[in-house]
């Protein structure tokens, strides 16, 4: 068995951690970039917990701006194997109200702008992404969800907008016509990367508002979301704390192969391969090249 060591990611309002044993934030050099923050190390009852502000503390990256590539490869070099990722979104549902907790399991993902793999020329991959979070994990936070009595749902897509503004209200109407549940900007591509670095992932989306297309919220307005994202972060942390209180101390192997995912991905040739690009990989996909 393969020790467990738990992830999360930070959305916005959401940059520390209280109640770790033995915190300290340290630089986690990557060779794709800068990521967002310093990682926070910490243990709970002799859980590693591995900690990242997704817009860095203080809130400095936008969505379009931050490194995702340079996140997920550093969050794997710190030995995680299981990724949870906390993000606030908008409501595209009259009974996803604000305040809501939603356990996404799919994602359609609208960025234009961003590095979406860590493959390319001189080294191709196809990494599956049709289930892009691994049940067992969804289980792990929804039982921490339940224990602590917070409102949520199981089930739900997530659609990713580009931003930084919010939508139009003709693409509000859009999204809700292609039957998505909540619209946010950060968990695109950071599922497929996730995926390609063969690391359980799941998402847990804090509704902040109902975007623009619901006719009693004609906007969407920074303070009311604000004053919302605080009481969600109280409640994240919470949950967060009993997640990692109750999580196994030995990975579960993932159900749908998220943590094998490279295993008949990589389809150039051995003696093709660029070896620079094969050095960046290192971490991402060391388990799979060394062989």
């Amino acid at each position: 068995m393969t020790r467990a060591v738990l992830g999360i990611i930070g959305g916005s309002g959401l940059y520390h951690l209280p109640n770790l044993a033995n915190p300290r934030w340290e630089k986690v050099a990557s060779p794709w970039g800068e990521p967002s923050d310093e990682i926070l190390f910490a243990e709970v009852d002799g859980l590693p917990v591995r900690f990242l502000p997704r817009h860095g503390r203080g809130h400095p990256h936008s969505p379009t701006g931050i490194d995702y590539r340079a996140n997920i490869d550093a969050l794997k070099r710190t030995g995680v194997t299981d990724l949870v990722s906390v993000s606030a979104c908008g409501s595209l549902r009259e009974d996803l109200p604000p305040g809501m907790f939603v356990l996404v399991d799919q994602f359609i993902d609208r960025t234009f702008a961003r590095e979406k793999s860590f493959f390319g020329n001189g080294l191709v991959a196809h990494v599956s992404v049709a289930d892009p979070v691994s049940p067992a994990l969804a289980d792990e936070v929804e039982k921490a969800l339940r224990s602590e009595g917070l409102a949520y749902r199981r089930g739900g897509t997530y659609l990713v907008m580009e931003g930084p503004q919010f939508s139009t209200r003709a693409e509000s109407n859009l999204y809700r016509s292609w039957g998505c549940d909540v619209i946010g900007m950060t968990n695109m591509p950071e599922a497929k990367l996730a995926r390609e670095a063969e690391i359980c992932y799941a998402t847990l989306a804090m509704v902040t508002d109902y975007d623009c297309w619901h006719e009693e919220h004609a906007h969407v307005d920074v303070p009311a979301v604000l004053a919302v994202m605080k009481t969600n972060t109280e409640h994240a942390q919470r949950m967060l704390g009993r997640l990692a209180a109750q999580f196994p101390r030995e990975h579960i192997p993932c159900p749908i192969g998220s943590d094998r995912a490279l295993e008949a991905a990589i389809i150039t040739a051995p003696d093709l391969r660029d070896p620079a690009l094969a050095a960046k990989l290192d971490a991402v996909a060391g388990r799979v090249l060394g062989a």
